[in-house]
């Protein structure tokens, strides 16, 4: 699921930014009257007398955005009973840093315009835009691991509930008493029907759409009909009857295919997956690539003459939208990670360091979308729209710009895995306090003169970079040994302590190089099921004797510790650290450097040799 909503979110990037960009053309193009006057075009339907009418712009804001609004609440639906946020210790994390993304952004606003005529914007730099976050983070790559991107998406799901609350609660101007009691009826009658097991589509829709008029009428935006449906929609995990029957149905039409076999299987099939994610398969594709790349060209173009980026360099509003979301999401976020880190009040998900976290909080600052829609609901002054609007473009610009160099700058450092908390203030052993014996796991000649002893974690992504660089040595120098020791960071990477348990599994049936090597081959699936996989191929037991391989990690883990490894990989290179950078270029210079020292101290100690 997790992985289809990257992939259509990063995809729409380029229509998102295709409209954003023909949106500010058309604005200021020597046909730039139009723009306004297209959007502000009356479309409404009437029945007899009654009649219902709004400008295009609204029918947008309005209307479309209440089906990007239903599949947020799809998404959150989904996450709280199947997903990521089941888990309160992995919620706890990206919630409290949502929290503090949008506190700070507020706060660095209301410094700049509290009791201006732009004080009642404060809610525009509170929200993150998921489509650009996750787009830049294709662009990123690989600097930017599965993890993190999970990590984003939790933060950015709590981010739109509490930007969907502060619409709800600071933004509705009148209310409706009669309009209000109708939409809350239209509820009941959803809830109703959903209790009593009735999932007839024509029902819903009628439904929604009168929930839908009755709550626009009502003064409260009608967005929160959409979180409110999608949260309501029915999700399950596939039961063993219904995937049973599905594989029976799929079994009897490949034996005798026709009409009746093949409409059985469909709807055998469609049954074993719950409505929440067929929704979001079919609706996905629509909003990402329809929906709000049309909500952008109606909202995104702004006059950009002489005269407006003059106002908007001086303009409070401007300022304070562009700084709430450069600096007060990031410092926000950050500080919203590293709070319930430090009191453990949460964990974060694998492959997390504390350089790709300050690189999300950054992209973070990218704030489009819910900050178009709440300039909408905030100002009517078109100047004011214009300052707010500039600023947003200009904090988003900068916010990806500054994520894109500190993504480098935690790439290209050579980087470390290490736990996201303060580094131990001692000062740490820079020898090796076990040395190299018969129970180490060596690859390599027994009397090679040079010997790297690596404190490793099958799921760190540094230790997946030098793999293949010490693959590389070890063939290229027949004077090279390389030890490997285990030292799982539990904390930030939860399947390295069992894919070192079955490593170990299979040392003790003499294959442990090569559980090593698919291990760090296939890093992102180290789930149970594919362990298992990995040891079958091999033809080794995963799991002979769990506690026997615990005792044995825990001892190379305690000879880490008292050789001062708080990180992986952490090497020693004849028992010696090693503190430069994990390319083969950098490690070949200090073999060389070892091989020499041996030598010299060989001189030494055999004068008439």
């Amino acid at each position: 699921m997790l992985r289809a909503f990257f992939r259509t979110e990063a995809g729409s990037t380029s229509v998102l930014l295709g409209a954003t960009l023909l949106a500010l053309l058309w604005a200021n193009s020597p046909w730039g009257d139009t723009y306004d006057a297209f959007w502000h075009t009356p479309m409404g339907l009437s029945f007899g007398t009654a009649d219902f009418s709004l400008d295009l712009r609204h029918w947008v804001n309005d209307g479309l955005m209440a089906i990007f609004f239903f599949l947020i609440g799809l998404e959150i639906s989904y996450e709280v009973r199947l997903g990521q946020l089941r888990d309160r210790r992995l919620i706890a994390v990206p919630a409290i840093a949502a929290l503090g993304g949008i506190l700070l952004p507020a706060g660095v606003y209301l410094a700049l315009n509290a009791g201006g005529p732009g004080a009642g914007g404060w809610g525009i730099p509170i929200a993150t835009d998921t489509a650009f976050v996750l787009g830049l983070l294709a662009i990123v790559g690989a600097r930017c691991p599965d993890p993190l991107r999970a990590f984003l998406l939790t933060l950015a799901i709590v981010d739109d509930v509490l930007a969907i609350i502060v619409i709800a609660i600071f933004y509705t101007e009148s209310l409706s008493v009669v309009a209000l009691l109708i939409a809350a009826a239209l509820l009941a009658a959803i809830m109703t029907l959903r209790w009593l097991k009735i999932w007839r589509a024509p029902a819903y829709i009628v439904l929604g759409f009168g929930l839908w008029v009755a709550t626009l009428e009502s003064g409260v935006h009608p967005t929160l009909v959409g979180i409110a449906l999608g949260v309501l929609v029915f999700v399950y995990a596939p039961s063993e009857y219904k995937l049973l029957a599905a594989g029976e149905a799929v079994h009897e039409f490949t034996n005798d295919p026709n009409p009746r076999a093949a409409r059985e299987v469909t709807r055998r099939v469609q049954r074993a997956v719950s409505v929440n994610e067929r929704l979001q398969l079919r609706l996905h594709p629509w909003s990402a690539y329809v929906i709000v790349p049309v909500f952008a060209l109606a909202n995104a173009g702004v006059r950009l003459d002489a005269e407006t980026l003059r106002q908007a360099a001086t303009s409070p509003i401007a300022i304070g939208v562009a700084l709430g979301l450069l600096f007060g999401k990031f410092a926000g976020i950050a500080l919203g990670t590293w709070l319930p880190l430090r009191l453990n009040w949460g964990v974060l998900p694998g492959n997390l360091v504390w350089g790709q976290l300050f690189g999300g909080a950054a992209v973070s600052g990218i704030g489009f979308t819910v900050s178009l829609f709440i300039v909408d609901l905030a100002f009517d002054d078109t100047s004011l729209h214009n300052q707010a609007k500039i600023g947003i473009l200009a904090g988003s610009l900068m916010s990806a710009l500054a994520g894109w160099i500190i993504f480098r700058m935690a790439w290209d450092r050579g980087g470390v895995c290490a736990p996201p908390e303060a580094e131990p203030e001692e000062e740490l052993p820079d020898r090796l306090s076990v040395p190299v014996g018969p129970g180490d796991h060596v690859r390599g000649p027994a009397g090679a003169k040079v010997t790297i002893v690596e404190y490793g974690d099958f799921e760190c992504p540094y230790c997946g970079r030098l793999h293949p660089v010490l693959r590389q040595l070890l063939d290229e120098r027949r004077d090279v040994r390389h030890v490997f020791r285990h030292f799982p960071l539990r904390a930030i990477h939860p399947r390295a302590f069992p894919a070192a348990l079955v490593a170990e599994a299979a040392a003790e049936q003499g294959r442990f190089w090569e559980m090593h090597d698919v291990l760090f081959a296939n890093q992102r699936a180290l789930t149970d099921a594919d362990l298992a996989r990995y040891a079958a191929d091999l033809g080794v037991d995963p799991w002979p004797d769990p506690a026997r391989q615990t005792a044995r990690i825990a001892a190379d883990e305690q000879s880490g510790h008292a050789s001062g490894v708080r990180g992986t990989p952490t090497l020693f290179v004849n028992g010696v650290r090693y503190q430069g950078k994990l390319d083969r270029v950098s490690l070949s210079r200090a073999i060389d450097a070892a091989h020499a020292r041996v030598n010299v101290a060989a001189a030494e100690s055999d004068p008439g040799s």
